[in-house]
């Protein structure tokens, strides 16, 4: 568990599922934004307990890790935020995720797991590289990185498909200052 003033940070298992799928489902329209096509499956309890299951997996490979962004005071689930396409060798390199509850903008939880998983990735994981793409006009998720340390490297055109259409992605990284 990575603990935060606000927030903690926690592999999701199996039990998880529910809730996860209750959260998912809650902002179904406000993810759809930001969030490449899921298929009508995924929003069931199983298509959520393969995915925990998946990224346990992926955890024991080194090439994922996944976390559920609980609050400290209500111990709810009300996020997930993930270190994916995890390269080692010569790249030691991954890609940031997260979403959080819509109802949970604006009050620092977002910058406050990026913060925990980034000392996570370099401290225990000893990454020397983590990225990020968002929509340009994502100003609240930009701000989020941007707050964490990240900094902007530039877009790249057309590289996600959201809705059925190719989206441009600013690309975000943080480098370990320990590297």
């Amino acid at each position: 568990m990575l603990k935060g003033d606000n927030i903690f940070l926690r592999p999701l298992i199996l039990p998880d599922a529910e809730e996860l799928l209750l959260l998912q489902n809650k902002n179904r329209s406000f993810f759809s934004n930001y969030s490449t096509t899921r298929s009508a499956n995924y929003w069931s309890l199983e298509a959520q307990q393969a995915l925990i299951e998946k990224r346990e997996q992926n955890k024991q490979k080194d090439i994922e890790y996944y976390f559920g962004i609980y609050d400290n005071n209500a111990h709810k689930l009300i996020g997930t935020i993930s270190l994916f396409q995890v390269v080692r060798g010569d790249i030691q390199s991954a890609f940031i995720g997260y979403f959080l509850d819509q109802e949970q903008n604006g009050k620092g939880f977002a910058t406050e797991s990026v913060k925990l998983i980034v000392n996570y990735a370099f401290n225990t994981l000893h990454l020397h590289r983590i990225e990020a793409g968002v929509k340009p006009h994502n100003i609240g998720s930009m701000r989020v990185l941007e707050k964490a340390g990240f900094h902007k490297e530039g877009i790249s055109v057309k590289n996600v498909k959201i809705n059925g259409i190719w989206e441009d992605h600013q690309m975000l990284a943080i480098i370990n200052p320990n590297d």
